[in-house]
């Protein structure tokens, strides 16, 4: 065998297994890829999931639902061809196909959840603040048109500030009940600066009105028992610091 045959093997020797481990490169990096899609609309459609059945009652609506379980449903089917034995996933896919088709007639089963504690109000803010991160990624990988990503985010902090009127007025009126109206005009009076200081304060006159009326009556009774016109540091003061929606109010769709 001639040298120059000789080397024209060792070259298509060296040829050969550098083609085998780019394909083999290719074949590893393909397996992550669909691992990571995988993983990623796994965890959307348990997003979407924990959303729909987590969020209180007061604050989902039908067209709120429907679109949950829209995002539910498209994700399934991007995530069916990535894990096609899965007999779960399409029965689910069925049965969401069979909700969206009833459109905002879809039963919305989810009960009332009196916001009575700070704890509590921050429980439905990170809800909201999770509906937040889903709708804005959803817009971003082409689920939701741009439009409609951003009514949606403009419902959200409408739901926001009816978390806060919710919170501030249940703590106002446990005051009351427990006799402490300095805890009360407390409560009310942060209810009406943060009305006040909405973008569209007209959208919340009612509510606003209502709780000036209560800021009143409580300021009232501070007068009748004597009390000082300032508090201790409370729970009240402390806590509600933290549920300001000045963050919110930064964000956009594509944050």
């Amino acid at each position: 065998m001639s040298p120059l045959v000789i080397t024209l093997l060792i070259v298509g020797g060296i040829a050969l297994l550098i083609v085998i481990a780019y394909v083999n490169h290719l074949v590893e990096n393909n397996k992550l890829e669909r691992a990571r899609q995988k993983a990623d609309l796994n965890d959307r459609i348990r997003r979407c999931l924990d959303i729909s059945t987590t969020m209180p009652g007061q604050l989902m609506s039908a067209p709120l639902k429907l679109l949950l379980s829209r995002l539910q449903l498209q994700l399934s089917e991007r995530l069916l061809p990535l894990d096609k034995q899965n007999t779960e996933l399409k029965g689910r896919i069925e049965e969401l196909r069979t909700l969206v088709a009833q459109g905002e007639s879809i039963p919305v089963s989810n009960a009332p959840q009196p916001i009575l504690s700070e704890a509590k109000a921050k429980e439905v803010r990170f809800t909201l603040e999770n509906l937040h991160a889903l709708i804005t990624g959803s817009a971003q990988i082409g689920l939701l048109p741009a439009n409609e990503g951003k009514h949606w985010l403009q419902q959200i902090r409408q739901m926001l500030v009816q978390l806060h009127i919710e919170f501030f007025g249940n703590l106002g009126q446990q005051a009351l009940q427990q006799k402490q109206p300095g805890q009360a005009r407390l409560a009310f009076e942060r209810g009406v600066q943060y009305l006040r200081k909405q973008p569209q304060p007209g959208l919340y006159q009612t509510q606003l009105k209502r709780f000036e009326e209560q800021l009143a009556r409580a300021n009232a009774l501070v007068l009748e028992q004597g009390q000082p016109s300032t508090e201790a540091p409370s729970e009240l003061t402390e806590g509600l610091k933290n549920l300001d929606d000045d963050d919110w109010k930064k964000k956009n769709l594509y944050d």
